[in-house]
């Protein structure tokens, strides 16, 4: 949620990097939770939680708090 209130705060301020940064780290969790790419129903519990530790730790490399 923080990468989505980050879009709309940086909309408010007109700031295009930021918003364009706080829209690939909304892209990254989206992927992570399988909103986008293969469906999570289609993978097995290894690769699911593959795809999650994977969002995660890019996540936790923007500075996402947990």
């Amino acid at each position: 949620m923080s990468a989505r209130r980050a879009v709309g705060s940086a909309l408010r301020s007109l700031d295009e990097q930021a918003e364009h940064e706080a829209r690939r780290r909304v892209h990254t969790a989206k992927v992570a939770l399988g909103q986008r790419g293969t469906p999570w129903w289609e993978q097995d519990d290894a690769q699911r939680r593959a795809r999650w530790l994977d969002g995660l730790a890019a996540l936790d490399g923007d500075g996402e708090q947990p």
